[in-house]
């Protein structure tokens, strides 16, 4: 490999891709990290940058999110990889690969507090209400993949900038092509408009052709179903449509 891509790679944290001695998980099994000996129960473990943040520039992500070859090496790299969430967060909350996948990912926005210390994507109440709308279809999390926009929660789960957004990007946009799923389901206002550039208060389940083949629809997270049990209606409407995709596809 060229000095200059090692240089990338050095840059952004990825040790793994040059010594080929990973000690970051799939995402079959995503980490959490320990307490510090003596650290108060709920207490985040900061991980420290592994360098200045501003020394990473979009195209050396978009280059790195292209080099892995498979889903596991490519969950290596994102846990590897210096974000400049990854100082505040507690843990890297991986994506859900299902096992026995049938066409369709969830895309959602970020890790909730739950998820930080849990280290997995859409736990506690969010994920229980999710795991009852994907049953009501005769789907679950052994079926459906479930991909963040980001991977690390932000502090005080602010609204992510634009910079941290498309720092993570490639990485979403890599797994989704590798995935090639047939509906993605995203949950909430942030991911609508990103990938599908809609509106989720005008394009809530209305299905979006994408590049490739796919359809996205857009409905409400289930943190907004639990504030407005009314507007379940509406994300059921939605959930009727991807079986009916799914038939037909």
């Amino acid at each position: 490999m060229p000095h200059e891509e090692l240089k990338d790679l050095l840059l952004c944290g990825v040790m793994w891709e040059i010594n080929e001695t990973p000690n970051i998980p799939t995402c079959e099994k995503p980490s959490v990290q320990k307490q510090a000996p003596g650290a108060l129960p709920g207490t985040p473990t900061i991980v420290p940058p592994i360098v200045p943040v501003q020394t990473i520039s979009l195209s050396t992500v978009e280059s790195m999110a292209a080099r892995p070859g498979d889903i596991d090496s490519l969950c290596r790299m994102i846990g590897e990889f210096n974000h400049p969430l990854r100082r505040s967060a507690t843990n890297v909350v991986l994506p859900h690969i299902a096992p026995n996948p049938n066409g369709v990912i969830v895309l959602t926005d970020m890790p909730g507090t739950e998820d930080d210390a849990s280290g997995q994507i859409l736990s506690g109440t969010a994920g229980d209400m999710i795991d009852k709308m994907l049953g009501a279809i005769d789907m679950s999390r052994d079926s459906v993949s479930i991909i963040p926009m980001l991977f690390w929660r932000t502090p005080g789960g602010r609204t992510p900038t634009k910079q941290e957004l498309d720092l993570a990007k490639p990485f979403v946009t890599r797994l989704i092509g590798m995935l090639s799923p047939t509906v993605i389901l995203t949950l909430g206002s942030l991911p609508a408009v990103e990938f599908g550039h809609v509106q989720l208060s005008s394009g809530h389940g209305v299905p979006i052709d994408m590049d490739g083949g796919a359809k996205l629809i857009p409905i409400y997270h289930p943190n907004y179903l639990a504030l407005k049990p009314s507007a379940k209606r509406d994300v059921w409407d939605a959930l009727q449509n991807i079986q009916k995709l799914l038939k037909t596809a």
